[in-house]
């Protein structure tokens, strides 16, 4: 019988705990998770039944000897855990964003090529049911050659969610990191990879957000919004990063002549007066798939001209892991997938550090807004 391979998790909060069960379910064994304070690591090890918890990475790796690492802390604590993963010999399975630099991303995929480790980033949305159904669609020819894309999203989220990670650039925050990289990787798993122009613009329109002690979940975080904002005594923070963004991308497409010309259009703190949604154009037709990350059902419009609702395949259906929750769903794809590729199966292409260095340079380029021609002179 195979030994399972062995996991050792990074992080305590939500994501943590939906790799922890991704990797289960993939038939991996976790041995191990790591956090910064000790009575929280220690109540979630407890929790998930992992039988080492501790806040010292390095003794970690020494004392779990995993064969993959699995990284569910906000994208500015990655670097130096995934270094020393890399070179303790662990493939690495990395939450997004990769880092908080397009530098370090690079030189984290270049250390992982040189040690010969295998990497899986996790801008999962691709696995989406209806954006699988799409790329099906797609390279069938059901909308002819690929043209146009448009990801529009308003996510109105609340402006006194407790100051933490996502308010700050240097620990990986930001709409760019965090929303902007699912619907990148959407994009190229339906229609090619190969990203050849960017141009785009962002906005901090938040300021300042609250300071509250004891969020350690980013899924709860919304629980500690202070009753009273206008209390004397609350301390504030100051966000350094996007909350907003508008980003063009033309991308390489074997199924189109021309590049296919992407929109994406995220505003985080403004509401939606339709529904946030993904739609592919092509030449001879059109795909909708209703959500931000394309989770919401999948409209053709096709030779008869009249959008119809397209009922999911059977096959996809069955490929999907029957999880609740569309983000746990999509990480339990991705780590099976991982799992099968280190125990030799053969798979489809996943997203690696390759993508996830190439992206934070793409959110590099973008924050630097010097796109922009001044036409001020002009009567």
């Amino acid at each position: 019988m195979t030994p399972k391979l062995k996991v050792l998790i990074a992080g305590t909060g939500f994501a943590a705990q939906g790799h922890a069960d991704a990797f289960r379910a993939a038939g991996a064994e976790i041995v191990g998770i790591v956090g910064r304070t000790a009575g929280v690591v220690s109540e979630v090890a407890g929790k998930l039944a992992i039988p080492y918890s501790g806040t010292s990475w390095q003794e970690a790796l020494n004392a779990c000897q995993p064969d993959i690492v699995s990284i569910a802390t906000p994208g500015g604590a990655h670097y130096e855990p995934i270094k020393q993963a890399i070179a303790a010999g662990c493939h690495v399975f990395s939450d997004k964003p990769l880092t908080a630099s397009g530098e370090t991303a690079v030189e984290l995929y270049q250390l992982a090529q040189q040690n010969n480790v295998k990497t899986a980033y996790a801008a999962s949305f691709r696995y989406a049911p209806s954006v699988l159904h799409a790329r099906q669609l797609v390279a069938a020819g059901a909308i002819g050659e690929p043209t146009e894309i448009e990801c529009i999203s308003h996510f109105n989220l609340e402006r006194d969610i407790p100051f933490g990670w996502s308010h700050r650039q240097e620990d990986g925050g930001g709409r760019l990191n965090n929303n902007f990289t699912h619907t990148l990787s959407i994009v190229t798993s339906v229609v090619g990879d190969k990203i050849v122009s960017i141009i785009g613009d962002v906005r901090d329109d938040l300021g300042k957000a609250p300071i509250v002690e004891g969020v350690h979940n980013f899924a709860t975080r919304r629980n500690f919004i202070p009753k009273d904002i206008t209390d004397p005594a609350l301390r504030w923070g100051q966000s350094n990063v996007e909350w907003s963004y508008t980003v063009m991308a033309k991308v390489l497409s074997p199924l189109a002549d021309k590049p296919v010309s992407v929109l994406f259009k995220h505003g985080g703190l403004v509401p939606r007066f339709h529904e946030d949604h993904i739609v592919f154009y092509g030449t001879q037709g059109a795909i909708y798939i209703k959500g931000h990350y394309g989770s919401g059902q999948l409209y053709l419009w096709g030779e008869d001209k009249q959008w119809q609702e397209i009922a999911l395949p059977q096959s996809i259906g069955d490929a999907v892991p029957n999880v609740d929750g569309e983000t746990e769903q999509c990480w339990h794809y991705l780590a099976r997938e991982f799992v099968k590729d280190i125990g030799g199966e053969t798979v489809e292409p996943y997203p690696t550090f390759r993508e996830g260095s190439q992206y934070q340079q793409l959110i590099d380029l973008i924050r630097n807004n010097e796109n922009w021609t001044d036409v001020s002179h002009l009567s």
